[in-house]
């Protein structure tokens, strides 16, 4: 999250830019003034429209909403409030303060995840996924799992804990003994479920989890960038059929999408192209050229 939030803190700050730099065209309101002179609003729109920064603040403008004016009605403020109460738990009395280092507010920050379901709802509408895609996922895909673990920063301790457990120490018991774990310290070690579309866990503990069977323990430690886990299987059931996973395999082929520089650089590029956007300030006219010199015609 605090990557993205360094992100969504960047596009703030430049659209604040330009919200200011479009009223620089009303004239001659002054902006500031000092001894013997003041500055305009049309001479900073005319210094800042020379800048990267004012140019990059225009093109963030334009395409946030030409973005809101297509997709907007797929985006609901129920989706955006989800999202944005689910960061607050996480970073819980830690959250302000992580909004105010990054020079965000709750109300920019929302808008930022809104741009982001926004480009997403764009990303689904204009690349559709393709059978090959699909069938590749399914090979490896893995069901939704129940696990509970121990998180400790060693991995002799980890070794430790493994013996405690084949001498007939209860999981429970050892969980909250040693578990670093605060979140799921005090629940047994439960993680909710997860299945192998998952990016929030670590790749190396899925991968550890995935192999066990119901009520099954790993035999060895488990290093993430966390520490060192020792993980029990709750419930590990059947594949299933693709059907029944088609959404959550969907949903992950997507997500890869979205990663990639390219692919979201054309879905903008269509975007843009949709909307006809006509600039006015010969001097801006450059703004999109990313985007419009590129082919919006690949799929």
């Amino acid at each position: 999250m605090k990557k993205y939030i360094r992100k969504a803190a960047a596009v703030i700050a430049v659209a604040s830019m330009a919200l200011s730099t479009a009223a620089c065209s009303n004239g001659g309101k002054t902006v500031a003034s000092y001894k013997g002179g003041k500055i305009t609003q049309q001479e900073y729109y005319d210094e800042m429209k020379k800048s990267q920064s004012g140019k990059t603040a225009l093109a963030n403008m334009i395409i946030n909403r030409v973005l809101e004016q297509q997709y907007g009605n797929k985006v609901s403020k129920k989706q955006v409030d989800k999202q944005y109460n689910n960061y607050k738990k996480q970073y819980g009395s830690q959250f302000d303060a992580v909004l105010q280092q990054n020079g965000m507010t709750a109300s920019s920050f929302k808008q930022n995840l809104k741009t982001n379901l926004l480009t997403e709802a764009a990303l689904k509408d204009i690349k559709k996924i393709s059978k090959s895609q699909e069938d590749k996922v399914w090979k490896d895909y893995q069901p939704k799992v129940k696990v509970q673990h121990i998180l400790v920063s060693k991995k002799s301790k980890a070794e430790e804990i493994t013996n405690e457990l084949k001498n007939g120490k209860s999981f429970k018991s050892l969980v909250k003994k040693y578990s670093l774990d605060t979140g799921t310290k005090n629940n047994e070690g439960k993680l909710p479920a997860f299945d192998s579309t998952d990016s929030s866990l670590d790749p190396a503990f899925k991968k550890a989890a995935f192999k066990l069977k119901t009520g099954e323990i790993t035999k060895s430690p488990v290093k993430s960038q966390s520490g060192y886990h020792v993980i029990k299987m709750i419930k590990h059931p059947a594949k299933g059929t693709f059907a029944s996973h088609k959404k959550e395999i969907d949903d992950q082929i997507y997500q890869t999408m979205s990663q990639d520089q390219q692919t979201m650089h054309d879905v903008l590029a269509k975007v843009i192209k949709k909307a006809g956007v006509d600039i006015k300030d010969k001097d801006l006219k450059d703004v999109l050229a990313s985007y419009v010199s590129t082919s919006t015609d690949k799929k």
